[in-house]
């Protein structure tokens, strides 16, 4: 396989995964179809699902329809903690642990025994249930044809994993794995290795990327590295010098000699997107925003 295009789907919450839907279809709708387009795609936190919607075969335009319906109650890896574990002191936890960290392995490292920590309170009942809730939004339950990776942690080592359909791990546990955020939902059981959410590590993990002509980034965290506004999950702490953020990424692919595009949303999509990602809420004006600034970038989508 020639490795020409590859699209990075970073993490951003409930807002984050409309978003980059929307912003995906809008530039269908511009001629520009990444859904063929890309050669290889990249899921990170809740994008992980989106990439799986996107190599789903799926036309752009229709994965959208629905996000633009009604919100529905939050379930799943973004379903409120429960009682006694309150978002706010969840958060406040994941701060100082990415205050603390002296690399990423060692930040990755200390997420993972948070979420270690954290399972005797969820319960193994609570690991079941959001296995079957990340399934029912699936399109399909095996891994594409296409190549698609999706991003996760071991909890025990802090090492970074990519999930592909050569790793002998199914989709719905991979996107499972990727998708569980310390301290509000169980860590992942895989054949006796637990794991968490990709997005601790970076928002983007733009660097799965490497040896491919053209790389296309939707960033709905916009590649920040600082705090964020209270109640979100990529507020953690991540210094540049540990080549995991966003910039350090995309220079490291370009003096690959990867041509690398770099979309985050503007300000109407900001402020669609609001304060907490996680919110559902956000998410039809998220898709909206995204939709029409897909349209309004499509120029800047172009292939070596």
């Amino acid at each position: 396989m020639v490795k020409k295009v590859a699209l990075v789907l970073g993490g951003g919450g409930s807002a984050g995964q409309a978003w980059t839907i929307g912003v995906i279809a809008g530039l269908a709708e511009a001629g520009i179809d990444m859904n063929e387009a890309a050669d290889l795609v990249i899921g990170t936190s809740s994008v992980a699902t989106a990439a799986a919607q996107v190599r789903s075969g799926i036309r752009p335009a229709e994965l959208l329809a629905p996000v633009l319906s009604p919100p529905v109650p939050p379930v799943g890896q973004n379903r409120p903690p429960p009682p006694g574990r309150p978002m706010a002191a969840v958060y406040e936890r994941m701060r100082a642990i990415g205050a603390a960290a002296t690399s990423a392995v060692d930040l990755c490292r200390a997420m993972g025994a948070f979420g270690l920590e954290s399972d005797a309170t969820l319960g193994p009942t609570t690991a079941e249930q959001r296995r079957a809730m990340v399934a029912a939004r699936l399109p399909h339950k095996q891994w594409p044809e296409r190549p698609m990776i999706v991003a996760a942690i071991n909890a025990h080592t802090g090492e970074l994993v990519a999930f592909d359909r050569d790793s002998g791990v199914d989709l719905v546990d991979a996107v499972t794995a990727g998708t569980a955020l310390p301290g509000t939902v169980p860590t992942h059981n895989i054949n006796g290795t637990r794991y968490i959410n990709g997005g601790v590590r970076s928002a983007e993990n733009a660097d799965l990327a490497s040896g491919y002509a053209n790389v296309v980034v939707l960033s709905p965290f916009g590649g920040r590295t600082g705090p964020l506004p209270a109640g979100q999950f990529e507020g953690i702490r991540r210094s540049p010098e540990w080549g995991t953020d966003l910039e350090s990424q995309v220079e490291g692919l370009r003096k690959q000699g990867s041509r690398v595009v770099v979309i985050t949303p503007d300000a109407n999509s900001r402020a669609a997107m609001g304060t907490n990602q996680m919110d559902h809420a956000t998410r039809i004006p998220a898709a909206r925003a995204g939709f029409a600034q897909g349209k309004q970038k499509a120029d800047r989508v172009t292939f070596l």
